[in-house]
């Protein structure tokens, strides 16, 4: 008897018919479309609308990603993400390069943070003068730190 096949689409991938039983399969991930724009990716955790699975249907949502915390995460989540190509890349010069870059940029951008806005972790406060970790407002008081956008 002949199997039919489905058509996938973005959201839905199909397990060869010979898959064996209760073993883990993770089948090569193809090109997909459509993608999210850089912006939203980056507030999602993925480029694909297909991967992007909220937990309890709650979406990541970044209020203002045109902030300098917005930016700062941006520029953490390039360096994660170049760490992990590199895991598996190691002799890319050219990736180490721009991760490098990356690294100065991060530091940068954390160093003015951390002096306009306060710690963003405990160890930013390393030479303050008192306890500054609990001084309001939070990083993610989005309208008392950045004014209502």
């Amino acid at each position: 008897m002949e199997e039919k096949k489905r058509a996938c689409d973005y959201k839905s991938g199909q397990l060869p018919s010979c898959a064996p039983l209760a073993l883990s399969y993770v089948p090569m991930q193809e090109g997909s479309t459509p993608q999210y724009e850089a912006d939203e990716a980056l507030i999602r955790g993925t480029l694909f609308p297909g991967l992007d699975l909220p937990w309890k249907n709650i979406v990541n949502t970044v209020p203002h990603s045109d902030t300098p915390l917005g930016e700062l995460m941006a520029l953490d989540f390039v360096v994660h993400e170049l760490g992990l190509y590199l895991d598996t890349h190691k002799d890319d010069a050219e990736a180490f390069a721009l991760y490098q870059s990356f690294l100065r940029l991060a530091e940068e951008g954390r160093k003015r943070y951390v002096e306009l806005y306060g710690p963003l972790t405990r160890p930013d406060m390393l030479g303050d003068k008192s306890f500054t970790w609990l001084n309001n407002p939070w990083p993610w008081d989005y309208t008392e730190r950045m004014g209502d956008k």
